[in-house]
């Protein structure tokens, strides 16, 4: 007992010398063993998460970067480039994760995980992009971040084939993609997987597993259409068969992305890539994807908002299923988020208590148009970090300052208990 008392002791003393050293103005303290971060990095050109597992293990969804060349990306309807235009975002994201994952003697991303092929996820090759010396494929998004740290397994909802809905043969992204995974695989023993709905075991800890046992899990919810039933893996198919249906009514990209809550101890994280939830005049039923996810999550502590706060996401189903204590919200553009989607995050009927939300990068277009209720944001620029306390009881966001890589922490807030 006295042994335990004594060690009780010294963690719960070195985690408050960790708290107090989260101090504003100051620069973050590096991750520690117990810990799980959550980084929501801003580059201004797209959507890019790190993720810190409690074991050292690292994954990293997304890796965004807009078309360069579309004269849109630089106007005043986006999001500028942060820190800065000098580096694209790839390179960028790289060095942030370098930086986070200073205490490993290795710093490699242990999974990427592309949620779906677009630009703003996975990134855009085009006449701006730089050309890997080596491989021959044209470095934005994943691909650049590939070129300045090592990615261990890469998983994606197209693999082998990246066939469905329709071949992908003609898509530059997906090409230049491809092109990245082969000679990746060949040359840097990069190991690629489709994602698979309904598994808890495909993205796992890689160092201390029987440490966290039963205490950590990431569960693959959904991805093309198969979404988990919440019972053992089984899974179901929420799309039409696909010969039922003419090509031009196929499910578009953002219906397939991949979808996962990740579990530690009491504390719950949704991300949905892009998954739509409010369906169009007309549209059928199953073009809504967020009901029938939200059926299997339950609720969360923090979420990552669908499609950026896009007007077709976050229905008050998932909502009031998921009921987040924090939600966070990747902006690029203009219309993240819309307007009657802020108004049912924080509406109490939709679900009742305190939410707190924060935002990467708010442009003064959305604060002109919307008005109070973004006033009613706790951050609306930088990097925002979730850091959850070891074993999940609790958890602080930190916002870092996204001018500079100083990793500076401009606010915290919490900490909040997990339920």
């Amino acid at each position: 007992m006295k042994r335990f008392s004594l060690l009780a002791c010294f963690l719960i003393f070195g985690n408050a010398l960790i708290m107090q050293a989260q101090t504003v103005g100051q620069p973050l303290p590096v991750w520690q063993e117990g810990y799980l971060d959550i980084h929501q990095i801003n580059t201004g050109r797209g959507n890019s998460a790190l993720l810190i597992l409690p074991d050292g293990t690292t994954a990293l969804i997304d890796a965004g970067e807009l078309d360069l060349t579309d004269p849109r990306t630089t106007s005043p309807r986006n999001t500028a480039a942060k820190p800065s235009a000098e580096r694209h975002a790839g390179e960028w994201i790289a060095r942030y994760a370098r930086k986070a994952l200073s205490f490993r003697p290795d710093p490699a991303i242990d999974y990427a995980i592309m949620t779906h092929f677009h630009d703003d996820h996975m990134g855009a090759p085009s006449s701006a992009s730089k050309k890997s010396p080596a491989g021959g494929y044209l470095l934005t998004g994943i691909t650049e971040v590939g070129e300045h740290i090592p990615i261990r397994t890469l998983i994606d909802r197209g693999w082998p084939d990246y066939t469905y809905p329709r071949s992908f043969e003609q898509d530059p992204l997906v090409t230049n993609y491809r092109q990245f995974l082969a000679w990746q695989t060949r040359n840097k023993a990069l190991k690629v997987e489709r994602f698979q709905a309904g598994r808890n075991d495909q993205i796992r800890l890689l160092k201390q597993p029987a440490k966290y046992k039963d205490r950590f899990e990431i569960r693959n919810l959904a991805v093309n259409g198969e979404i988990w039933t919440g019972v053992g893996s089984v899974t179901r198919q929420h799309f039409p068969e696909l010969k039922s249906l003419p090509p031009n009514q196929y499910p578009n990209e953002n219906m397939c992305s991949m979808a996962l809550r990740l579990s530690y101890g009491k504390f719950d994280y949704f991300s949905g890539g892009d998954i739509p939830g409010v369906l169009q005049f007309g549209a059928p039923l199953w073009h809504d994807v967020e009901t029938p996810v939200a059926r299997s999550v339950g609720p969360v502590e923090v979420q990552q908002l669908d499609h950026h706060g896009n007007r077709d996401s976050q229905n008050g189903f998932l909502l009031g299923s998921l009921r987040p204590r924090v939600l966070v919200i990747p902006v690029w553009s203009s219309d993240h988020p819309g307007h009657d989607v802020l108004a049912r995050i924080y509406s109490q009927q939709v679900y009742a208590g305190d939410r707190d939300v924060f935002a990467t990068d708010m442009l003064e277009a959305n604060k002109l148009v919307i008005g109070e209720l973004l006033n009613r944001l706790k951050s609306d620029s930088g990097h925002v970090l979730v850091r959850v306390d070891p074993g999940g009881d609790t958890y602080r966001v930190i916002i870092l300052d996204d001018n500079d890589e100083s990793f500076r922490v401009k606010a915290v807030h919490g900490p909040y208990e997990s339920r």
